[in-house]
């Protein structure tokens, strides 16, 4: 149950990280602004982050198989409760963008 949470967290997370980064980087391409800049680095490096791990937790064949099988459960539980609590500040952080 714990890898499917943060699988599918992980997933979400990517998804709102190209909302964000899309809109971010139109946002910076009219207005040239620093902070937006800043915005739309802080949201490819965050991409990156999420979408390795996804590789790690689907697709390696070696760490795919030692996640699923090999992680305590505690670990998993850690693991998980961190996606998530990124998916909640990500899913705030597209409803304050696109409002």
């Amino acid at each position: 149950m714990w890898p499917t949470i943060a699988q599918v967290s992980v997933g979400a997370n990517v998804l709102l990280l190209a909302v964000l980064g899309g809109i971010w980087a139109r946002n910076y391409w009219q207005f040239r602004s620093k902070h937006t800049l800043g915005l739309l680095v802080f949201s490819v490096l965050l991409l990156a982050e999420n979408a390795l791990a996804l590789y790690y937790y689907m697709v390696d064949p070696t760490l795919a198989t030692w996640f699923a099988t090999a992680v305590p459960a505690i670990a998993w539980r850690a693991m998980m409760l961190l996606h998530v609590l990124e998916t909640v500040a990500l899913l705030f952080l597209v409803w304050i963008t696109w409002d």
